[in-house]
């Protein structure tokens, strides 16, 4: 006589109907009707302009015409010239004024902080309108046995732009080098004089070149702003770009032209400007913890790699 004792450990599993797959997402986009509406007013505001220049009295002929004019090529040279004097000058006195403000030496810090207080709270046109007008001050200029003049004859219109410019920049410059330097971490100097290094030495071998990264950005704005800035010196009669432009404006009765011809030529050379502007900031972007950005080449190899390899497809 047998007898089966069953336990419910041992029991076998009852048979579970099979489970159906879960069913797959259908994403559904979101509709940004108003993107769509901001879309078409904005192609709307674009039509309109252009069917507005292409109407009106403008002689675009003028401005081929004149594209490669000697003065207006002139005034290229003369518009490069200044804009870089006037940033070397501005990256000198920026980097004086901001070692300067972060100076321990309160009579140091107080003559930065004026100076910068006083050129970054004045127009620039009005800064050259008194280098300008200083001689109404100022009969002579007198350095001793080294320079005697008249300040009419001394303050000449390419100074005027000079300094005008120049010193404007350096206070800019001289906050731009400041937040560099305190973005340095102190430890780092700290190190550096425990190791010996003099507070000059420190600041060359050590503080700048990890500053240069914040530095160099918004630098290159500036000298991009700085190119357009110099339009202003045409107040000061000055012969720049702008200035010749318009000129011949006048002498031709084509004044919109030739100033849509400036603007033509400031867009080149600002383009070529944030190009360069690209390359340093990659250059010096070396080194940090994110993936250096694409050059354009770089971005139109993988675009020909990619079609290359849908087309390669099945």
């Amino acid at each position: 006589m047998t007898t089966d004792i069953s336990k419910s450990g041992d029991s076998a599993p009852k048979d579970e109907p099979p489970r159906s797959a879960p069913e797959a997402i259908r994403a559904i986009p979101v509709r940004h009707y108003g993107r769509y509406v901001a879309g078409v007013l904005a192609i709307g505001v674009l039509v309109a302009l252009i069917l507005a220049f292409a109407n009106g009295d403008i002689n675009w002929n003028a401005i081929p015409d004149n594209f490669f004019d000697d003065r207006i090529l002139k005034g290229v040279r003369e518009t490069l010239i200044l804009t870089v004097l006037s940033m070397l000058i501005g990256v000198v006195g920026g980097i004086v004024l901001s070692v300067m403000r972060l100076s321990k030496n309160p009579v140091t810090s107080s003559i930065a902080w004026f100076y910068i207080w006083f050129f970054r709270g004045t127009p620039v046109l009005v800064q050259l309108f008194i280098w300008f007008n200083l001689g109404f001050v100022f009969e002579y200029i007198n350095l001793g046995p080294v320079y005697k003049d008249e300040w009419s004859d001394f303050m000449t219109p390419f100074l005027t732009a000079l300094l005008g410019l120049g010193l404007n920049e350096a206070a800019y410059m001289a906050e731009i080098c400041r937040a560099g330097l305190l973005s340095v971490d102190e430890g780092q100097t700290e190190a550096s004089q425990a190791l010996g290094m003099s507070h000059s030495k420190t600041l060359r071998r050590v503080v700048i070149p990890q500053a240069m990264r914040v530095i160099v950005p918004p630098t290159g704005n500036e000298v991009i702003n700085m190119l357009k800035t110099t339009s202003l010196v045409a107040a000061v009669q000055y012969y720049e770009l702008l200035k010749y432009a318009q000129d011949i404006g006048t002498s031709s009765g084509a004044t919109v032209e030739t100033l849509l011809l400036a603007a033509t030529w400031y867009l080149i050379m600002t383009s070529i400007l944030s190009v360069g502007q690209f390359y340093l900031e990659r250059y010096y972007a070396r080194g940090s913890s994110r993936a250096l950005p694409d050059t354009p080449w770089m971005k139109i190899k993988a675009n020909m790699l990619s079609l290359g390899n849908r087309s390669g497809v099945r």
